[in-house]
């Protein structure tokens, strides 16, 4: 029975998937059913122990056994650019968290206001999207600019007006607002009412400089995406990856070179890949 022939028996295809089952130990291949783990896919690691066999041509069970050992550290490797992967992700997470300022560190010499829970989306957001917002963004303040204009000429309409001139977001923030009781507000606030006086003050106070802080989170993107990039980059652990490539880049080279040498000794000429 060829390796190729054995690993059909530890990666089955059944339904679609491939499952280790159980193998004869005392057959060639008993390193492979413990190479693939049961989440991974069988049949791109059989695709890859097939190139390697029809690469090297091992005859016997030695250099059968040096080819499983090759497919085993090129796998280990693709698993490890996982990790890898995995890692700078896990990172990226703790990056966007609030509480790390991610974004007030990337706008330190541009500005010392910003909302901290953007650095979300300034990693996911392309740069149609931010086009859009900006967009958006600029829309709502005319809105709100000319809720202002209407407010600065008082008449029994003017609040009715005012507000149906704002846009959703806006209205809904300021019906938000009017749901606090007095003791929400902190000691130097005034607390707001459903009156164009306090309108007035909540968009010149609250809304206008939200869309400053806003505006600049929007253009600063890509430095607070460089930013959290940045930070996810662990020397601590990466240096654990390193040091585990450097172990299987080793391992690779030594197995290639008993095969070689196996080859040599059994007068096989290695002909230069064409």
């Amino acid at each position: 029975m060829s390796l190729v022939e054995n690993v059909e028996t530890f990666c089955p295809q059944r339904n679609g998937n491939y499952e280790l089952t159980r193998y004869n130990a005392l057959r060639h291949g008993i390193l492979s059913r413990h190479t693939v783990l049961p989440w991974e896919d069988g049949k791109q690691y059989r695709v890859l122990l097939e190139a390697l066999v029809a690469e090297h041509n091992p005859q016997g069970p030695t250099e059968e056994h040096l080819v499983e050992e090759l497919a085993g550290v090129i796998w280990r490797k693709r698993r490890l650019r996982l990790g890898e992967n995995a890692a700078h992700h896990h990172a990226l997470r703790r990056a966007s968290d609030p509480y790390q300022d991610t974004a007030e560190a990337a706008l330190i010499n541009v500005a010392g206001d910003v909302e901290t829970d953007c650095v979300g989306d300034a990693i996911r957001a392309t740069n149609e999207q931010t086009a859009t917002d900006l967009a958006d963004l600029q829309a709502d303040q005319a809105m709100t600019e000319e809720a202002i204009r209407i407010l600065a000429n008082p008449s029994p309409s003017t609040y009715s007006r005012a507000f149906t001139a704002l846009c959703d977001d806006t209205r809904a923030w300021w019906q938000e607002q009017l749901s606090w009781a007095p003791e929400d507000y902190d000691e130097k606030r005034k607390p707001y009412s459903a009156d164009a006086e306090s309108l007035k003050r909540f968009l010149k106070d609250e809304v206008s400089p939200w869309y400053d802080k806003r505006r600049l989170e929007l253009e600063y993107r890509p430095l607070i995406r460089e930013q959290a990039f940045g930070e996810a980059v662990n020397p601590d652990q990466l240096e654990r990856f390193a040091r585990y490539e450097v172990h299987l880049d080793r391992k690779l080279e030594r197995t290639i070179a008993m095969l070689l040498k196996l080859r040599e000794l059994r007068g096989v000429t290695i002909r230069p890949a064409s």
